[in-house]
This record gives structure tokens, sequence and C-alpha cells, in this order.
């Protein structure tokens, strides 16, 4: 049955969460399993909802579960925890869908995949939680404001309580609803071979809707995007390429000037090296550096695509170049750390990193910046700059780290530093940034 009221979509959004609860990223997981079923369009576009919002919505999920179930959420055999969390995602937030088909389509996925005397369980919530949805019934709010933020906004405690502590409650309730809205897809012109206004045009063209973003002569706000960003137009002619907006603005920090060396030491997927090229008008000496091997092969296709030449591509561990090419010591005129890091920034474009990072995670990412900015730091000329990174909001990846660094490094001068946060305020991701100089 390959029809968006059918079994297909959901069964592929079911494959998705089981596959993230054992431990695999969201995108991975959707590639793959889209491509086992060959999902068409509308197919796609149903799955794709229906499993994000699962996993975006898990825990407000878990606490209906609770509320309408006998037996707890945590104590459900997975199969069937992820299949009430789409059945009840779709009834809760997805208005088109007829509850009667929501119904029948998970009953019927729980007896095809050995879970027929369970049926009875899904049948029994579900239709409960479509009562209670017609009554307006809403799910009860915990007294504790801490609990009621992780329930409300679908996030782990300890991100709730840190979101508290950092913004204050009410600055707490807005970051965390910006982590449940549907993300921008925003674009980067390149300049080198098209112009802002050319693509705006060729967008509208093709019947989408498309926004300038202030302060930038290269980035598009696409409303309505869906699909494959391959079939856009004017992929192909390398006319742009898909980048937040913060993204983006990160790279104008470093303000790199044709035919000046330059290194991006976390490069992949590459769209900060190709922006980082654009604004060198392709002219100088880029190298982009990163320790995985088939995202580095990801950045070298789109550079292609975009037709850049000046990108060099080194696989390599950022925290040991020196050893690699002894000769880069002083070598770069302006160096680039987008630093691994939890991703708290993004957690409205990864769903499933809310639930995959945890203190102790944070703990190891903020050692392996140091050692990071420790091991590329040697490389900068005297009188070069050095902007460091995270798309994370939180403190011990971003100033803490930075201002731990300078006391180690007198040397260092922190001309600026900056914390976008993603609130009402600002539509992007969360990110952070600072720039040195030696």
């Amino acid at each position: 049955m390959n029809k968006a009221s059918g079994i297909l979509p959901r069964l592929a959004a079911w494959e998705v969460l089981q596959a993230v609860s054992a431990g695999a990223y969201a995108d991975s997981a959707v590639e793959r399993i889209f491509g086992k079923y060959l999902l068409i369009t509308v197919d796609k576009s149903l799955a794709m909802e229906i499993a994000y919002g699962s996993i975006r919505k898990r825990y407000w999920l878990d606490c209906w579960i609770d509320f309408l179930g006998k037996v707890p959420s945590l104590k459900q055999p997975p199969l069937l925890r992820w299949l009430l969390h789409i059945g009840l995602y779709q009834i809760f937030c997805m208005e088109k869908i007829p509850a009667s088909a929501i119904v029948n389509t998970s009953v019927e996925l729980a007896k095809s995949k050995k879970l027929g005397r369970l049926a009875l369980v899904v049948n029994g919530i579900l239709r409960s939680a479509v009562r209670y949805k017609n009554a307006g019934v809403e799910l009860p709010k915990p007294k504790d404001p801490l609990l009621r933020l992780s329930q409300e906004y679908s996030i782990p405690k300890w991100l709730a309580e840190k979101l508290i502590i950092w913004r204050g409650l009410e600055g707490a309730e807005c970051v965390a609803n910006a982590f449940n809205r549907i993300p921008s897809i925003d674009i980067r012109v390149n300049t080198l071979c098209s112009s802002l206004e050319d693509v705006k045009r060729s967008f509208e063209s093709a019947g989408y809707l498309v926004d300038h973003i202030d302060d930038s002569n290269s980035a598009l706000h696409i409303l309505n995007g869906s699909g494959d960003v391959e079939n856009w137009p004017d992929f192909n002619n390398g006319y742009w390429c898909v980048q937040d907006r913060a993204a983006q603005w990160i790279t104008t920090l470093l303000s790199p000037n044709a035919g000046e060396r330059v290194l991006d030491a976390c490069a992949a997927p590459g769209g900060k090296a190709t922006h980082i090229a654009q604004l060198m008008g392709d002219h100088g000496e880029i190298w982009a550096v990163d320790r995985s091997v088939h995202r580095l092969k990801l950045a070298e296709k789109n550079s292609k695509r975009l037709g850049i030449s000046t990108i060099n591509f080194l696989v390599a561990d950022a925290t040991c170049l020196l050893e690699i090419k002894p000769h880069w010591r002083s070598y770069f005129d302006r160096i680039l750390i987008d630093a691994p890091c939890s991703g708290l920034g993004t957690l409205s474009r990864h769903p499933d990193a809310r639930w995959r990072m945890t203190p102790e995670k944070i703990e190891e990412l903020v050692s392996l910046q140091a050692n990071i900015l420790d091991g590329v730091l040697p490389l900068l000329k005297v009188g070069g700059s050095l902007v460091y990174a995270t798309c994370t909001i939180h403190p011990e990846e971003n100033s803490h780290q930075i201002h731990t660094l300078i006391n180690r490094k007198p040397e260092l001068f922190l001309r600026k530093e900056y914390q976008l946060w993603p609130d009402s305020k600002h539509y992007g991701d969360g990110f952070y940034a600072a720039i040195l100089s030696l």
C-alpha cells in the first residue's frame, strides 16, 4: 500500500524511531530507511514529519502513554513504545489525518510486526487519546517549573534545569520553544557565479516563496521548500548551497582576504570552507581538514559543484596537525575552528541530539575542544586571526572554554565574542563565536 494515508510511510517512520533509539543519527537513519522503501514524494514528506515529530516530542509522548496506559512508557516493550509514539503524534499534532486511519494503520502495523498480542493495547491507548483530544482534555501539567518545562517542550530534565539557570524561566521557555519549531531552510548564494537577485528570481519563477535575510548579501530564506534539494532550481549549476544563516554569519567573522592562507580545522561537511573561498574570490590557499573520510568527501563533492578550486582537503586530526605538517607552524593568516560540540543550538534541526547528549558527553567534548585549540594555535601567524565557533549554547563549551584558554595563553587577545540564542529574537540556529588574535 503506497499511499499517504496507508501503512508504508508509518512503517518507515517507525523504523527510523527504532534506529535512533539504538543510537543511529536521525538523518542517516532517514536516508537509509527511506531508500529501502523507495518512498514516493508524498509518502516521504509524511514519514519525515511523523518520524522527526515523534523524536522531537519523545518525552511529551511518553507522558501521554503514562497518562493513558496501565504500564508506564519506560516499561513498555521498545517496539510498542515507538509505535504508540507515532500514533499519538499523529492524533495530537497532525490535523489532516482522520483518527480512524491513524488507529487502524497503527493496529495493522502491530499485527504485521509480531506485536499481534499487543494490538489491543495499541487500539485502546490510541482510541482513548482520540476521545481525550475531542473532549479538549490536555495532559496534566506538573507544578514544578522545571518538570513543566521539560514536559511541555519535550526536553531532558537536565537541559531544562540548565536553561532556567542560563536564561531564567521566561527566557528558558523561549529557547525551549525554538527547539520545537520547524527549522528554517536558508541557502547561501554562490556569488562567484550568480547573484542574490538572480537566484531569488529563479526560485520565485518555480513557485517558491523567498525572503531576504537581514544583514546578508548572500543569504535567502526559502519559506516553502520541500522535497530533495537536488531538484530545486539551479542546484546542479552550483548557484547556491543550503546553509543556516547563523553558520553563514560565523564565516564572515573570519574576514578572509584574497590571497591569504586559511585553515578550516574541523571542516566537514564543508559549508564554511566553501564560504571562505567565496569571500576570498576563490583566490588564495585554503585547507579543509577533518578526520572523517566520508564527510570530507561530501565536502569535496560540494566544492566541485560550486565550481571552487582553491580548497585543499586533508583527512587528519586537528589536535596533531603540527606533527603531520611541521612546516605549518605560524603558516596561516586566518584559522577557523568550527569545533565538535553538543549541538544544543541546533535541536530544531537535529531533534535526536537532545536525547543523545548528556552532561557527561559534554565534559568529554569540552576536553576535546581544548585539545583542538592547543593543537591548532601554533599554526597561526603572529598578527593572524582565529575564530572559534560552536553550534551550541552551553557556556562550558563557549565562553568558559575561551576564557580558560586566554588564562592559559596570555599572548592571545580576545577581540570579540558572541552568543546567538535560538529564540523569538533570532530565527536561525544557536551559535557561539569568539574572534582571537595573536
